[in-house]
């Protein structure tokens, strides 16, 4: 049980960090109509932005693993973007009323702050 009530605390706190994104980030809308619309949304975005990290983020670290080094890090807040933007790209070919303008400055502050919230909310809700 233990496993199951870490995926969805991971869940929910994506769901809440992505929400959040969307009213403090000009450039990162979604455009819903209703609350269970807006709440499915961002539910189904927030396990896209999973998988896309969860199948990705290895391949990319492994194969970049040198600019990782010569930039010192840095190179993680533009492939952090990169994946956010396809994380808009992948909801907005499944119909879903997620999306984010442009790399620069919404894709990277978004996939900035979404990961900050989402380890923030993290740490106080996953406490036994």
């Amino acid at each position: 049980m233990g496993f199951l009530k870490g995926l969805l605390i991971r869940l929910g706190s994506t769901a809440v960090a992505f929400w959040l994104a969307t009213l403090l980030i000009p450039g990162i809308t979604l455009d819903s109509d209703s609350a269970v619309e807006t709440v499915t949304t961002l539910l189904l975005v927030a396990v896209i932005f999973g998988v896309v990290n969860a199948v990705l983020q290895p391949i990319i670290k492994s194969v970049g693993c040198g600019f990782y080094l010569l930039t010192l890090g840095l190179i993680a807040l533009v492939v952090n973007g990169l994946l956010f933007l396809l994380t808009s790209w992948i909801a907005g070919e499944a119909g879903l009323p997620f999306h984010v303008d442009s790399f620069w400055p919404e894709a990277v502050l978004g996939a900035l702050f979404v990961s900050i919230v989402t380890w923030i909310l993290g740490a106080i809700l996953d406490r036994d």
